[in-house]
């Protein structure tokens, strides 16, 4: 996948050495999103995902994500979510957007293990687009932390737009889309990366749509 590090460095390199190109991509994960300006979680085989606001509903509709903060309760009897995930998702539907310790304490997850199974139903929620960073606090004498909210509250609009998009309309956007900047990749390139079957992926890049207004 593209890399923002390489666009705003210029650079190639395995293990980046901290500087101000990657001091402005850390700054963007958490204020990119405060400001609506684009998405960012964990998503893509949970690591760290800029995805634009064109493209979400493309995204948020192949997970067929939350449209309203309530709905933890469905998601989690229908074995969409674990516990811990759900306990999370609980909490900032009830409070709000949280930093971590915070919304740690609100769901009762303290100490070494309480800290473990967070970042776990975290990362969980993250990789459904069920939630997103969402700025930062100052927290401890430490590095600010970060802070999350429910993607159906941070992005409505694009949550509204996604269940109009059928999953076959959406996975040939985001064909459509990597191709730009990767032409020439096989459908057996984009079922691995994206983890599509190979009948969807076929169809993905035969079928590609106009890119959405």
């Amino acid at each position: 996948m593209p890399s923002l590090y390489e666009v705003v460095g210029n650079a190639r390199i395995k293990i980046p050495m901290w500087n101000e190109d990657i001091e402005r991509c850390w700054t963007w994960k958490d204020e990119l999103p405060r400001q609506r300006r684009a998405f960012f979680a964990k998503y893509f085989r949970g690591r760290g995902t800029f995805i634009s606001l064109e493209m979400l509903p493309s995204f948020l509709a192949l997970h067929h994500a939350p449209t309203s903060p309530g709905e933890f309760k469905g998601f989690f009897e229908a074995g969409r979510i674990s516990p811990t995930a759900r306990a999370v998702w609980e909490a900032l539907a009830e409070h709000g957007p949280l930093a971590v310790l915070e919304l740690r304490h609100a769901c009762g997850l303290a100490g070494k293990s309480g800290n473990v199974r967070f970042k776990k139903a975290a990362e969980e929620l993250q990789r459904k687009l069920i939630i997103v960073h969402f700025g930062t606090e100052q927290e401890t004498a430490a590095w600010p932390s970060g802070k999350y909210e429910l993607t159906c509250r941070a992005f409505p609009k694009q949550v509204a737009r996604a269940r109009t998009i059928p999953k076959e309309t959406a996975r040939a956007r985001i064909a459509a889309k990597y191709l730009e900047s990767r032409p020439g990749k096989a459908a057996r390139d984009l079922a691995r990366i994206f983890g599509w079957s190979r009948e969807e992926t076929e169809k993905a890049m035969k079928n590609q749509p106009p890119a959405p207004v």
